[in-house]
């Protein structure tokens, strides 16, 4: 995948309305599940425990925290998109978050995305909405759904 790469603000602000090209996979390992379990404390067996998970889960295998997969937007968007003469972002919020399937260890998601709304912000940043969907390869409904919010600063 081609990163879009923009001059400025100016440049960027074209973009609004505009769907983005489709992301590069990425594999979420158990690994990254553990890890995201040791920062957040969030230790739940069906995250963790791979034995019971294959025992006692429908799933037979472990799933990723819904909050592991949208963490992964950020970086995911910026993997996607950037913009020159900005100096700084900010994640500034989330909207309509839905987690319609989950995320099994081992699957690959990708984003699927669009800005919907480019809006000045203090005097030198902009607010943008992005409409978020990540797919989970080989399965018919999203892990997320989204309207993420974040912020960008000019130097």
């Amino acid at each position: 995948m081609n990163q879009l790469v923009y001059k400025d603000f100016e440049a960027f602000r074209k973009l609004e309305g505009e769907q983005l090209p489709v992301g590069d996979w990425i594999m979420i390992t158990q690994d990254m599940i553990n890890t995201f379990a040791d920062v957040t404390q969030d230790f739940q067996w069906v995250h963790v425990d791979v034995e019971r998970a294959r025992k006692e889960s429908p799933f037979k295998k472990t799933i990723a925290h819904g909050f592991l997969s949208i963490s992964l937007l950020s970086k995911m968007l910026m993997d996607l998109i950037t913009v020159e003469s900005a100096v700084m972002g900010f994640n500034y919020g989330l909207n309509k978050v839905r987690f319609p399937h989950p995320v099994m260890v081992d699957s690959r998601l990708r984003l699927h995305s669009s800005v919907t709304k480019i809006e000045e912000y203090a005097d030198n940043g902009l607010k943008i909405t992005w409409d978020c969907t990540l797919e989970i390869e080989g399965i018919e409904k999203p892990a997320c759904v989204a309207e993420f919010v974040s912020l960008m600063f000019e130097g």
